[in-house]
């Protein structure tokens, strides 16, 4: 039996719920959903960080993979006007989400199956 409430069942299901929201707010700006399936894997770039070390690719990774950043963009592109800002911090919102959804975490510098959440 599943225990809806231990800490990897409610990280995905916080997961799910942004990812959910994500979508929602995305298709009400009437952004370009090609636009959001090509830039919804581009934060995995990230993990090209890790060809400089793990120490270096974990950081590079956890910067892109926070949710601060698109924060910081919803707020500039809310702030500014600007619907392109707006997309992009929602594709990166549910990127992020996803990888919640997955089981996927902050890395430690340790190496790239050692996250916040769990071993991968």
């Amino acid at each position: 039996m599943v225990n809806i409430l231990a800490p990897g069942v409610l990280i995905r299901g916080e997961g799910a719920a942004g990812l959910a929201l994500a979508l929602l707010l995305y298709g009400r700006t009437g952004g370009s959903w090609v636009l959001f399936v090509v830039l919804l894997v581009a934060p995995d770039l990230s993990m090209l960080g890790y060809l400089a070390g793990p120490r270096a690719g974990a950081a590079v990774y956890n910067a892109i993979h926070t949710y601060m950043l698109p924060a910081i963009l919803a707020g500039a592109g809310l702030l500014g006007t600007n619907s392109v800002v707006i997309s992009v911090s929602l594709i990166l919102f549910a990127h992020i989400s996803m990888d919640r959804l997955l089981g996927y975490g902050l890395k430690y510098p340790s190496g790239f199956k050692d996250t916040h959440l769990q071993r991968l």
